[in-house]
């Protein structure tokens, strides 16, 4: 795990099957679209699941704060008749308390029909351990990649629950719609996080940065570059005579990065890469 770790800020329920949970925000009948994307699909006893053989387990339930693994879904503005779904396809016979492991499948849905326009496994995204995955959501920024190309963003946050080494990293992903395909074009940008080593009341040394994304002009075989502002900044505090904590924050750094489309991937520098699951 390295030293520095950063906050980035990008500017652009676990619960049975009650008709309450059946229909739920973006999703809407989350049975309904499951079904409609795994046909063959068993519903699990409990019904808060259903069961692809021979034993990957795909929740009905949304996530929040305590159980983050859950069906998340968005409706995409720059194509408001889709529906962007993060499928968690979790293998229950490994899985335990301590950790899950699996995998997440995208789709791209029509709206209208629950019909599924595309779709792309992502293998590995739902597996952690002492660091677990704290939230996935869906990132519905302006990502213009070229004219007729826009991408979504896929953010996965990882953390610890250590207070004397906190740490706390999202990292983002884009896609694009290509032709009939959907492609991973961005992977492992960190995006949020912090991190550091303390004593666990209040003296320690702390780092965190922020990024900023914009579209530049130039592009590079067909699609534009990424612009990533990066601004670093450190904290040491320490009681006072009082027995106060105090911040001492060093001076921030800017950098500045740019992400050129090699044809497959934008590739990601070094400094602004992110732990992935």
């Amino acid at each position: 795990m390295r030293t520095v770790l950063r906050t980035l800020f990008l500017g652009l329920a676990a619960a049975s099957l009650s008709p309450a949970w059946v229909v739920a925000g973006d999703c809407g009948d989350v049975v309904a679209l499951v079904q409609q994307a795994y046909p063959k699909a068993k519903r699990s006893v409990d019904a808060t699941s259903l069961t692809l053989e021979p034993h990957i387990s795909i929740p009905l339930t949304l996530p929040d704060y305590e159980n983050p693994v859950g069906l998340v879904c968005k409706i995409w503005p720059a194509h408001d008749d889709l529906l962007l779904v993060a499928v968690p396809l979790i293998d229950s016979a490994v899985s335990s308390d301590d950790g899950h492991v699996g995998d997440i499948e995208l789709l791209v849905v029509d709206r209208k029909s629950l019909g599924v326009r595309q779709r792309l496994l992502q293998p590995g995204l739902m597996t952690d351990d002492a660091i677990a995955i704290r939230k996935v959501e869906f990132d519905t920024g302006r990502y213009r990649l070229a004219p007729d190309v826009s991408a979504f963003g896929l953010r996965i946050e990882l953390a610890t629950h250590s207070q004397a080494n906190p740490f706390d990293e999202t990292g983002l992903r884009l896609y694009a719609v290509a032709g009939d395909a959907l492609r991973l074009v961005l992977s492992g940008l960190a995006v949020t996080g912090h991190g550091g080593e303390g004593d666990a009341s209040c003296a320690g040394s702390f780092h965190s940065s922020q990024v900023s994304l914009a579209m530049g002009a130039a592009s590079h075989h067909g699609y534009h570059d990424i612009t990533a502002i990066e601004q670093a900044d450190t904290d040491e505090p320490l009681p006072d005579k009082d027995g106060e904590c105090q911040s001492h924050p060093g001076k921030s750094v800017k950098r500045t990065y740019r992400l050129r489309y090699d044809g497959n991937r934008y590739p990601v520098p070094a400094a602004l890469k992110a732990m992935e699951p």
